[in-house]
């Protein structure tokens, strides 16, 4: 099939890999800094995207983007890989935020964290939400509730025809529908802990 992403159309097989590049960063379950410096991790994607602003600003507004700039800005040049978890998965969003993209997607982006680091990337999602378009995929359904403004329910069937799993989706909606009253027993299942 084709999907339309605001004007770029992404067929199987044949992505624009480099557009959908540019308007999408993407944060991992695990932070993934560059055995670079803290600037360099940053500088790399616009560099890489041939940003042509003062490269010094481009870090800085990233680095303040994802709240590290107090922290780090009197060692740029340090390793990113001296960070601690936490302020490295912060490098990795500013990382991401770098070359301004439409869409940010962070793939269970605290799993790896303690609870401190946690609610700091928390309270950054919150910050940085009115600039991005944020997509989280989580498991932690308390964590769902405090930073969504809406949520899609996945779940997987079975194909009976080819025994193999299928991801569905279930149910999408307002966060506070989907929490307190979802309109799928499926959904409702999930989150009163009767599956999952």
């Amino acid at each position: 099939g084709k999907i339309m992403y605001h004007g770029v159309d992404l067929y199987a097989g044949s992505i624009d890999a480099v557009q959908v590049r540019k308007r999408i960063g993407m944060v991992f379950q695990k932070p993934n800094p560059f055995p670079k410096s803290i600037y360099d991790n940053i500088a790399f994607g616009p560099k890489l995207a041939g940003i042509k602003e003062n490269m010094d600003d481009v870090v800085e507004r990233a680095l303040r983007g994802a709240a590290l700039w107090d922290e780090v800005k009197d060692r740029l040049k340090a390793s990113a890989m001296g960070l601690s978890g936490g302020q490295q998965q912060r490098l990795c969003i500013a990382r991401a935020i770098a070359v301004q993209p439409e869409v940010v997607l962070m793939d269970e982006p605290c799993s790896a964290l303690d609870p401190i680091a946690t609610a700091r990337i928390e309270d950054l999602m919150q910050e940085i939400k009115s600039e991005f378009t944020i997509v989280i995929v989580t498991h932690n359904m308390q964590q769902a509730a405090r930073v969504s403004d809406a949520t899609a329910f996945y779940s997987t069937e079975v194909n009976p025809e080819s025994d193999r799993r299928t991801g569905v989706l279930v149910e999408f909606d307002r966060t506070e529908t989907i929490f307190s009253n979802p309109s799928d027993e499926r959904t409702e299942n999930y989150i009163t802990g009767r599956f999952g």
